[in-house]
């Protein structure tokens, strides 16, 4: 016994050895809370509490395999795997099918996944024949599980004015109908959802005295971890399966309540000491992840929210770098500003890929780091999504891109032909197919054919094919003239999907207009750099030759390769990383425009800020650009409110770059970086303004030269021709290809 508490602080070691009575353990970030959750329940063990008398509800799988495999080795495989240790879904469910016949279910009901629930609610808008763009399955699946895990039954709806007044003023005066046939067609199929294991334990310990009673008795010591990550229903259940004993130890951290979207209620853990007067509370404050300087810059922000629990954290680590605040003057410099400080250090340090992590508030902000680490030829890996380029959305709307220059691409038309949703269904696309085979002929020239051949069509669905097809043609046509950024924004005004995800107002179509306009900031950000290729004209071919390149990087990666990890920072809470890069501090970005209107939702945004810097080890560096594209337009930026909440003795204004404004960019058009060790000698790397401008500070390179291009990465000159700043350049580029580059427009350096 004394082995394993040896290994811990007195903080820690005085909540591992409270045996009774209710506890909460607030555990900053990097303190250790998962340790001390494992050795108290290997302690109670010990002091002779049956396995089978204690419940540790987790939130992942991983965790709780995490904590019993370490208590294995404590008290052994034959003990610990009496233990009630899951997740809430996995225990509940273990609860429902030992009590299932009180609820009228079979003991080996199913569980519906997401995609089961999906299918069922598609079926009943189809039965019922609703409009599919006013009841959206997804969004009706949103809705019905927001209730439910506000414990709102469909009897508790249909008597619910409010809510059915929401639903009428949504234009979806049907959803009760649809709930209540959900609900009926579950139950046919001794059927439940997710949401029910918790919706019907609830109803179990709620309806049944004798059960409520009986696991009681039995969980006579429960456990918590991430307390302030549970939702209402959550809260309910435990609560009342403690009630008898009181022997309950909630884990957490409320400066890491970040999930109120999700239904996470913060008061939960702010509330506990309310629920349970007699609780004892211990603090885990002494952080083991981070530099001195990085846990106060945490501090100094996390003391502005008002709702909170009182702890300081700290730490006996080194001082440390200090936080790194980076400007760019656009969103793409952003990118390569990321790029290039990665690729320096991991030469200068001889660092692995995977010792730097690139955190941001939102999926589409991914497009600039992605298209930046991947012309610098290091591999990178998009955790919790698709690389940008892989996205339904974005493949969609290249989808049409791709047709407009190659009307013979059968595969494209096949994916946009139906979107957005036009009524040409399966069965009119196989006939369509079925004649451009046997008459070998594209399935764009059936298209165009329609009312001169003979093919079983009805006329309203010839008239939607027609439609389609004169879209296409239009479209061809203002190729010709428009460039690349030009056309896919006539795309999107014509196909009219901005305002038909718009309509759909949830997170995920929110999140789909977001990278969909980060499509037409890439765009517009390809064309300026197009500038300094010879030859080109930002066009429509040039961008989807460009777009194909990266898609087949993607494919090549090396799956045992160590990569730069970039993800959002609701995905990084929980894991640490010894460099961590977090971008896009800028007002209505991070903190985001939704959440700067209440007082709780500003918090929870600081909350997630101190999460993003707690993820680091050794050093954080935010960025933020004065300007980054709307919609392909270039607006003015305000730097987050969070970047001047941090304590400024923490904090280092652009220490490795020197800031400079559009002005200083037009007359000195370069900037000093801090010279590698061994592997790259770098001279003055230049960076234009985003202003087109003919600089006469150029780096002259002849044949053979090695360089590294800010867009292109590495490569090799092949040729040049002409003198000067007029010079051009032909370059053999390791992921790009051969480009011709005109030298008074181009962003390199020499390497050897």
């Amino acid at each position: 016994m004394e082995d394993y508490l040896s290994q811990l602080n007195d903080s820690q070691k005085l909540p591992t050895i409270h045996k009774n009575g209710p506890i909460m353990v607030i555990a900053g970030a990097g303190s250790g809370k998962t340790r001390v959750l494992t050795y108290r329940i290997a302690y109670l063990m010990e002091m002779g509490v049956d396995p089978f008398s204690i419940l540790s509800l987790t939130f992942t799988n991983k965790a709780a395999r995490e904590m019993k495999s370490r208590i294995s080795n404590i008290v052994g495989e034959s003990k610990s795997k009496s233990l009630w240790m899951g997740t809430f879904h996995s225990i509940f469910a273990r609860i429902l099918r030992s009590e299932s016949d009180l609820l009228g279910y079979s003991s080996n009901f199913t569980i519906y996944d997401t995609q089961d629930s999906d299918r069922l609610i598609a079926t009943i808008i189809k039965e019922l024949k609703l409009d599919k763009d006013l009841y959206k399955y997804k969004n009706i699946r949103n809705r019905i599980s927001s209730l439910k895990n506000n414990l709102v039954t469909i009897k508790a709806y249909l008597s619910n004015q409010e809510l059915i007044q929401q639903d009428n003023e949504s234009r979806r005066p049907l959803f009760g109908k649809i709930y209540q046939t959900y609900v009926n067609r579950c139950f046919k199929a001794s059927a439940m959802d997710f949401d029910d294991l918790l919706l019907k334990t609830n109803e179990l310990l709620n309806r049944f005295p004798e059960v409520l009673a009986k696991y009681q008795e039995r969980f006579k010591y429960i456990h918590v971890d991430e307390y302030q990550d549970t939702n209402h229903s959550q809260y309910l259940i435990v609560k009342a399966l403690a009630d008898r004993y009181e022997n309950l130890c909630v884990v957490g951290d409320d400066a890491q309540s970040i999930y109120g979207f999700r239904g996470a209620n913060i008061e939960n853990i702010l509330s506990f000491q309310k629920d349970y007067s007699n609780a004892t509370v211990y603090r885990l404050e002494q952080n083991y992840r981070s530099t001195k300087n990085i846990v106060n810059a945490a501090n100094s922000v996390i003391n502005n929210n008002i709702n909170k629990l009182d702890k300081e954290v700290w730490t006996e680590n080194e001082s440390g770098e200090k936080i790194e605040i980076n400007q760019s003057i656009t969103d793409s410099e952003e990118g390569r500003f990321v790029s290039t400080s990665i690729y320096e250090n991991i030469n200068n340090f001889q660092l692995d890929n995977d010792a730097f992590a690139v955190l941001y508030r939102t999926n589409a902000q991914s497009r600039s780091i992605e298209d930046a680490l991947r012309r610098k030829n290091i591999s990178y890996q998009v955790y919790g999504g698709l690389s940008f380029y892989q996205r339904k959305e974005i493949k969609d709307v290249l989808g049409y891109l791709r047709v407009i220059v190659n009307p013979n691409d059968e595969e494209s038309i096949k994916r946009i032909i139906n979107f957005p949703t036009r009524g040409i269904g399966q069965t009119t696309l196989d006939k369509l197919l079925v004649y451009a085979n046997e008459n070998n002929i594209s399935l764009f020239n059936v298209l165009g054919s329609l009312n001169n051949i003979e093919i079983n069509i009805n006329s309203g669905t010839k008239n939607k094919l027609n439609e389609f097809f004169l879209l296409i043609k239009s479209l061809q046509l203002l190729n010709i003239k428009l460039n690349a950024f030009e056309i896919v924004d006539e795309v999107l005004k014509r196909i009219g999907i901005i305002n038909i995800l718009k309509t759909e107002g949830t997170p995920e179509s929110i999140a789909r207009i977001d990278n969909i306009e980060e499509l037409l900031n890439g765009m517009k950000d390809f064309i300026e750099g197009q500038e300094e290729v010879v030859g080109s004209n930002g066009s429509l071919n040039e961008f989807l030759e460009d777009v194909a390149l990266a898609s087949e990087l993607d494919k090549d990666i090396n799956e045992t390769e160590k990569k730069v990890s970039l993800m959002t920072i609701h995905l990084a809470k929980g894991l640490e990383f010894n460099h961590v890069y977090v971008v896009g501090l800028e007002e209505d970005l991070f903190p985001s425009a939704l959440s700067s209107t209440t007082r709780s939702d500003l918090e929870e945004e600081r909350r997630l800020f101190y999460v993003a810097i707690t993820r680091a080890k050794k050093k954080v560096i935010l960025t933020y650009a004065k300007t980054r594209y709307r919609w392909g337009k270039l607006n003015d930026c305000e730097p987050s409110r969070f970047i001047d909440e941090i304590d400024k003795r923490f904090t280092n204004f652009n220490s490795y770059t020197n800031i400079i404004s559009s002005e200083k960019a037009i007359d000195d058009n370069f900037i000093r970086f801090k010279k590698p060790k061994n592997k790259i000698k770098l001279k003055e790397l230049k960076k234009t303004s985003p202003i087109s401008i003919q600089s006469t500070n150029y780096i002259d390179i002849n044949k053979g030269d090695l360089i590294i291009h800010n867009r292109f990465g590495k490569g090799k000159v092949l040729e040049t021709e002409g003198t000067g700043p007029d010079k051009k350049a032909e370059v053999e580029f390791k992921t790009s290809g051969v480009k011709r580059i005109l030298l008074k427009f181009a962003k390199y350096d020499i390497y050897n």
